[in-house]
């Protein structure tokens, strides 16, 4: 695992990725990256250093995560062309095959695949256009979602934006990745090209701008690796917790189990309201001929 500033970097597959990262949130309360593990009472000098360089080392890291802003979504109007942008960082080179999905995935669409298990947001069969290894949205047909319905799941998209690259801001190569049909992962052409931050890709839409810009050119491939924890709620319809994101972007992490503070939408912040457990995951018809391939979940 290599930290860079703004950004965890990781070169692992998505599942492994995850891992680590989870495996090293548990060693530091990021609420309160002071509070460590206390040292033994006979602990030696030369245990004690070395303990607090492992725990400087740490809270360093946890610091490096941390975004150009503090996060607080309530500090920035929605779609602020005033808030930070989040620093640009290469991603490298796209594969130029996807990887296999694993044994245990349910395959959205996969290698020489086809629609079957998507259909139009409108009703009926899914009418986006399919090529030799990938989909594309046909523009003015509709959002898309998937005949199944998901609750917690780890999420694996690749996109592409249109090449070459038509508009700019939000009216380029936009799309977007709705778990539950509801939270939404903005997909947008952010490769020089400008737009409020919480509306780039890899921002939790309306709420977030992902901690770096990890987008590959237009025409090359990106990859979204998405865990989401659903929100629950009460009996009642209350919430009782909010529902979670953590995405990788080409492999970078972007947003590190962010809560969120509601549904995504644009130009308001709306609250909670109670929803099944399960609901399909959607796609977005923004107009614009963004392709999609691998599309895969697993559930816990």
């Amino acid at each position: 695992m290599t930290a860079a500033v703004g950004s965890l970097s990781l070169s692992s597959s998505a599942a492994g990725a995850y891992d680590a990262a989870a495996s090293f949130a548990s060693l530091v309360d990021h609420e309160n990256p002071s509070h460590a593990m206390p040292l033994p009472k006979r602990a030696t000098p030369l245990v004690a250093l070395a303990v607090a360089g492992l725990e400087l080392l740490a809270v360093s890291a946890c610091d490096a995560q941390q975004p150009s802003d503090d996060r607080n979504v309530t500090d920035w109007p929605q779609h602020s062309m005033e808030r930070p942008r989040p620093p640009a960082v290469d991603p490298g080179a796209a594969p130029a095959t996807p990887a296999p999905a694993p044994s245990d995935a349910i395959v959205l669409f996969g290698r020489g695949g086809d629609l079957s298990a998507w259909e139009a947001d409108s009703g009926g069969p899914a009418g986006w256009i399919v090529g030799p290894g990938y989909f594309e949205v046909a523009p003015g047909t509709g959002g898309i979602h998937t005949r199944q319905p998901f609750g917690d799941v780890q999420l694996h998209v690749e996109w592409s934006s249109p090449n070459p690259p038509v508009g700019e801001g939000q009216n380029r190569g936009n799309s977007g990745v709705f778990l539950m049909g509801i939270y939404e992962v903005q997909i947008l052409d952010s490769f020089g090209s400008d737009t409020y931050p919480d509306g780039m890709a890899g921002a939790l839409f309306g709420q977030y701008p992902p901690l770096v810009n990890a987008t590959r050119p237009p025409g090359q491939w990106n990859e979204y690796d998405i865990v989401f924890r659903a929100p629950r709620f009460l009996a009642d319809g209350a919430l009782d917790e909010p529902a979670r994101m953590t995405v990788f972007h080409n492999g970078i992490l972007v947003q590190d189990a962010q809560k969120l503070v509601g549904p995504t939408s644009h130009g308001r912040r709306a609250p909670y309201e109670t929803h099944a457990d399960r609901l399909p995951i959607g796609l977005q018809d923004h107009d614009h001929r963004v392709r999609f391939r691998n599309v895969w979940v697993r559930e816990p």
